[in-house]
């Protein structure tokens, strides 16, 4: 994951919260929620394995009213809260999720509680497992007043190993014994001004796949090119063949970012050909079209050009996460929401999604809900000097928590609320 455009900041942290009905009971909490975040802060683990996360997760929900199963291929928590309200026929579902990996980066931020074991929580998982946390406490608190169920979702293995796809492998949508009606998710973003929730209808973030390439030459002298067929240049053609396909092949409003990142050769000497060269193009997308096109497409394309040239090309797709798409009707009641709680200024929607992904994209394929950003940049930190998230000063206000764990609460509140009550469709068939 990576930032989003961030709106202008106006200044310092926005107040914390305002009509959110769990405000106060989250203004408690914060000092403990605090302390959670920056412990795990300080012992950040990466990928599916994280045991002494989960552990931390356990300790944090141990003596609650709680349904609580562990994962088996990962480190995971799932926790089922179910209210009191509904009575006997158990109510509506919601799920809430947070992530709770950290990626493989040197910390170099100088805070007190930093990480020293290379990894680093640089882009903010750590305060959504304090988050998270804090709206199962803040909902436990009230209930027996709860109108539904709530699945909380503890995931590890957001950073590119598909954790959210093993955990609905392994049932997290069907905990409750029923599949939610809505889910949501709160992001923390380290260059949005403190206080301020940025999502959309639609895609919000992309998909991204891979293609792993390798061009076969035959090897020989750098002296005598012409008795050898080198894939260096031929190499050098792919990526300009790529660069084009991305401009040419793929619609103006529906765009792809299409990048190289490794590439290598075999040679090991400045006079010996190369027999291979490999490389790597990473691809950002939003729809299924032109997922399409980067699958079939590009490698035929490039196929093709190897073989002018005398040489040989395997193509190798490798899929990843799908593109993140907030759901339209709970986007729209989410911002409204939002708006009333906290006021409409707080609230900023994207004109464009993101070209970075993120592994909700799993859930919301299965489930309406929305993902939503929330603001935690420093008071101290001018947003054009904010260092960006995945980066080794990526810093974060965890003063944020309390409004985080309040609106985590409220949202799922607010999604059962709306699904016990009667649609128009409903209450038309009702009266005839």
């Amino acid at each position: 994951m990576t930032h989003h455009p961030a709106p202008e900041n106006t200044g310092g942290p926005e107040s914390a919260v305002t009509r959110n009905p769990f405000a106060p009971a989250a203004e408690t909490l914060l000092p403990e929620l605090r302390m959670l975040r920056r412990s795990l802060h300080s012992r950040p683990e990466v990928g599916l394995r994280l045991p002494e996360t989960q552990r931390a997760v356990l300790d944090a929900l141990e003596g609650l009213d709680l349904e609580i199963v562990t994962g088996t291929s990962l480190s995971s928590v799932v926790a089922v809260l179910r209210g009191g309200a509904a009575g006997d026929a158990g109510g509506p579902v919601v799920l809430l999720r947070g992530d709770m990996d950290a990626l493989p980066v040197e910390e170099a931020t100088g805070l007190d509680f930093a990480a020293t074991n290379g990894a680093m929580h640089a882009c903010g998982h750590d305060l959504h497992v304090a988050g998270l946390v804090g709206a199962v406490k803040l909902l436990h608190e009230r209930r027996d007043e709860l109108p539904g169920t709530v699945i909380f979702m503890f995931q590890p293995g957001e950073e590119g190993f598909g954790g959210g796809r093993i955990m609905i492998d392994e049932g997290v949508l069907d905990a409750a014994g029923e599949r939610p009606v809505a889910a949501y998710a709160i992001h923390v973003d380290a260059k949005t001004p403190y206080g301020r929730f940025v999502t959309r209808s639609g895609p919000i973030m992309a998909g991204v796949s891979a293609l792993r390439v390798r061009i076969e030459g035959t090897g020989g002298h750098a002296a005598v090119p012409h008795l050898a067929v080198d894939p260096v240049p031929v190499a050098a053609q792919a990526i300009l063949a790529v660069q084009s396909f991305a401009a040419r092949r793929i619609p103006a409003g529906d765009p792809a970012v299409i990048t190289i990142g490794p590439l290598a050769s075999d040679s090991s000497a400045g006079n010996v050909l190369a027999r291979s060269v490999s490389m790597e193009a990473n691809m950002r997308h939003f729809s299924e079209g032109t997922l399409a096109l980067l699958r079939d497409e590009l490698p035929e394309l490039l196929r093709g050009l190897a073989k002018a040239h005398g040489c040989a090309a395997t193509v190798e797709f490798v899929p990843s996460y799908p593109a993140t798409v907030n759901d339209a009707h709970e986007t729209e009641a989410v911002v409204a929401r939002l708006s009333e709680v906290h006021g409409p200024e707080r609230v900023v929607t994207l004109a464009e999604p993101a070209m970075a992904s993120e592994d909700f994209s799993y859930v919301l394929q299965r489930v309406p809900g929305a993902l939503v950003f929330l603001g935690a940049l420093p008071e101290d930190v001018p947003p054009q000097e904010a260092a960006p998230m995945h980066s080794e000063g990526a810093r974060f206000d965890d003063g944020v928590l309390g409004l985080q764990a309040a609106t985590l609460a409220d949202l799922a509140w607010n999604g059962l609320e709306r699904a016990w009550a009667p649609s128009p469709a409903n209450e038309a068939g009702a009266s005839r």
